[in-house]
């Protein structure tokens, strides 16, 4: 980058005013200077998670968005219901940059020997505020992908694929031999599906649709539940009874299900007791909830014994848990099988000012299957030249 170029660039930010209303819009900010152990990334790619959506839309009902601005500088507005205030109470009046993980071409780089040795190359990253075309971040935060590989094969490198990895390794260090998942047809439950392939793990996948399912027999997987199908909870016990499974991660939260799995949890175990019980299995069962695509409360009703537990799971935490050292031997492992185990796809790649548009809010909104969203924050922008 030289001098003379403009020293400030977009960056797409989430409001929520005083009055209530979600504010989404694109502002311009300084380019920083990378300080000794950082490098500056010309972010390319970015993916638009659940994650990135929950704090980008908040609890906003987008049916009642507006749009206005300028096409150079479109701006969203978007009533919160008055019920959903409370959560975020504590944003009031913080316009807050988005986006968790990306990737892209190192430009500027710090005088340490970590931080120059990725300068010029293409980078994955972690540490917010990814919806920006230039974002300074420590060198430790970032991956080097292999040769050959593009901003687009490395986006999606640190929450999905560590996330699966995570929940394997959450679930052997807890002496548990097989798992369940939800929402089981992401990026992310396919990602699990190959890894639980490639290990020899059993693994209960749940889904609403039978497309859904089609999606993951085709992949290989031997247990899929469709919590539509009239036999739903006596498919879900013969999986869990098949497979062992006595952990659950459940990306769903709210309803139900929670309480179906720990059920037919109870139920696959009981079917081997050699004497009853009024207390229930004494083999601890496990759910960990890890995301809330369904925000109603979480209803926890069944039989499933004393010998249970709930809890919520969130993989950052669990990686500064087990350590830096086991934490990096999943970081090589997601490198190795980037285009493989942990390929990611994409429905679109748009630039900030399309993310802003109603047909693409409408689209990654519903944060359906097969409709992921990448964001290239400089698409349509000539490279090394800012806004």
């Amino acid at each position: 980058m030289s001098s003379g170029q403009s020293r400030t660039a977009l960056q797409l930010r989430s409001l929520v005013t005083d009055s209530g209303e979600l504010e989404l819009s694109l502002v311009s900010v300084p380019i920083p200077q990378p300080g000794p152990d950082e490098v500056l990334l010309r972010v390319e790619a970015s993916p638009l998670n659940p994650s990135d959506i929950g704090l980008l839309l908040g609890p906003a009902d987008m049916t009642s968005a507006s749009f206005s601005g300028t096409v150079a500088s479109p701006v969203v507005t978007a009533r919160i219901p008055d019920n959903a205030r409370r959560a975020v109470a504590g944003r009031l009046g913080e316009s807050m940059p988005v986006g968790n993980e990306g990737a892209g071409v190192v430009v500027a780089a710090g005088g340490s020997a970590a931080a120059q040795s990725l300068m010029g190359k293409t980078v994955a990253a972690v540490g917010g505020a990814m919806y920006s075309q230039y974002r300074c971040v420590r060198a430790d935060q970032c991956l080097a992908l292999p040769a050959g590989a593009t901003p687009a094969d490395g986006a999606s490198c640190f929450v999905n694929p560590l996330t699966a990895l995570g929940m394997v390794e959450a679930m052997r260090r807890e002496g548990h031999t097989a798992l369940v998942h939800t929402a089981a047809a992401s990026n992310l439950g396919q990602m699990l599906v190959r890894i639980c392939l490639q290990d020899g793990i059993g693994l209960v996948n749940i889904v609403r649709k039978p497309e859904q399912e089609e999606i993951l027999r085709a992949l290989g997987a031997t247990y899929v539940c469709n919590t539509g199908a009239p036999t739903f909870a006596e498919d879900l016990t013969e999986a869990i009874a098949a497979t062992g499974a006595t952990i659950a991660f459940d990306a769903t939260g709210g309803g139900r299900l929670a309480g179906q799995i720990l059920t037919s949890m109870e139920v696959a175990i009981g079917r081997a007791a050699r004497a009853y019980s009024r207390y229930g299995s004494s083999t601890h069962k496990q759910v960990y909830v890890y995301g809330r695509l369904d925000p109603t409360p979480i209803e926890l009703t069944g039989s499933f014994g004393m010998a249970w537990g709930m809890g919520g799971w969130l993989v950052f935490v669990f990686l500064e848990k087990i350590g830096q050292e086991a934490a990096q031997r999943l970081r090589e492992r997601v490198v190795a099988e980037l285009k493989t185990t942990f390929a990611s796809h994409y429905s679109r790649v748009v630039s900030l000012r399309e993310a802003l548009q109603p047909d693409a809010i409408a689209a990654y909104s519903k944060r359906a299957t097969g409709e992921k969203y990448l964001i290239n924050p400089n698409k349509d922008v000539p490279e090394h030249q800012e806004e």
